[in-house]
């Protein structure tokens, strides 16, 4: 590690409440269910934990309920060393949760209720204006009002913080603002729902990215699970491997994909690197059940690193 990065992360919090199920339930059926459990999440956290535990400095913007979930949250975030000096409780309102259902498989649906997360405003930016300022590189994501996701990219932009954006959950948005980010960071379906264009074969890969880049984004990176991602711009269209492991759950793959990568890259790996880095490192998360919890130290990733095969692709 050449020095240890400032990363900055204004978005959600979550407690994810997980299921473990032989299948979906389909509508008005009610099935058994093999497993709970609960534990620390929402995109915005897990990015923060991943960073963390990837070697950055983390600073957590971030609003919550007042209610058991408020400060366990908090706690949780200092446990890892995590700066929560913005990060607030406000009464009258519900902590964020995410039920998730995941199959044998792996694959999940999750339900979002955000909550607090939605109480999290321009102002609060100004608020923690200070803290941003040192940041090399600012993450955020959808979980939180799209105002204060548009007031932050412009925040960035206007003091030279490097800004990357995961576009989670997908929805419409104004691609004029999403143009000053450095990185807009999709999955399959959320690059689907945003540009309105299919994402199921290489070639429907590559159109939407230049969809976004024809739109002004200028660096694109669409996650596409066991096919790795796709590195688009500035002359570039490169697909980069996921890697080979025995997957127990998807859980958090693309949070532990973001949080790892803007630390990679702020630290001064080469960007095609920090993304092959950050492709094994969600891998790697897969092999463990839950969100946080799955995400692998620096120490463990550098070991895995040796001897990690990347996976071919099926695109």
């Amino acid at each position: 590690m050449s020095r240890q990065p400032r990363i900055a992360v204004v978005g959600s919090a979550n407690v994810d409440l997980v299921t473990f199920t032989e299948r979906f339930p389909a509508p008005g059926e009610t099935i058994f269910g093999q497993e709970f459990d609960m534990g620390f999440g929402g995109k915005g956290a897990n990015q923060a934990v991943a960073a963390r535990l990837c070697g950055a400095q983390v600073s957590m913007v971030a609003r919550l309920g007042a209610d058991l979930f408020g400060p366990a949250t908090i706690q949780n975030f200092e446990s890892h060393q995590i700066d929560t000096s913005h990060v607030r409780v406000l009464e009258g309102v519900s902590s964020g949760v995410a039920p998730i259902f995941v199959e044998p498989s792996g694959e999940n649906r999750i339900l979002v209720v955000k909550g607090a997360n939605d109480r999290l405003m321009p102002a609060d930016v100004d608020l923690a204006a200070p803290l941003l300022k040192q940041a090399d590189c600012i993450i955020l994501q959808f979980e939180i009002p799209l105002e204060t996701v548009y007031y932050t990219i412009r925040f960035a932009r206007a003091n030279g913080i490097k800004c990357v954006l995961n576009p989670a959950p997908g929805q419409p948005v104004d691609l004029e603002e999403l143009a000053r980010v450095d990185y807009f960071i999709p999955n399959e379906s959320e690059a689907e729902t945003i540009a309105g264009k299919p994402v199921k074969t290489a070639d429907e890969a590559k159109a939407c990215a230049q969809y976004f880049l024809e739109r002004g984004v200028p660096r694109v990176i669409i996650t596409l699970g066991v096919n790795g991602a796709l590195l688009a711009g500035d002359g570039v269209l490169e697909f980069i491997p996921a890697y080979t492991v025995d997957t127990k759950d998807t859980t958090g793959a693309g949070d532990a994909f973001i949080g790892s990568f803007a630390t990679f890259l702020a630290e001064g790996v080469p960007e095609r690197e920090a993304i092959a880095q950050a492709c094994l490192y969600a891998s790697l998360s897969t092999s463990r059940v839950g969100t946080q919890k799955s995400f692998l130290s620096r120490p463990e990733l550098e070991m895995h690193r040796k001897t990690a095969k990347p996976r071919p692709s099926t695109l």
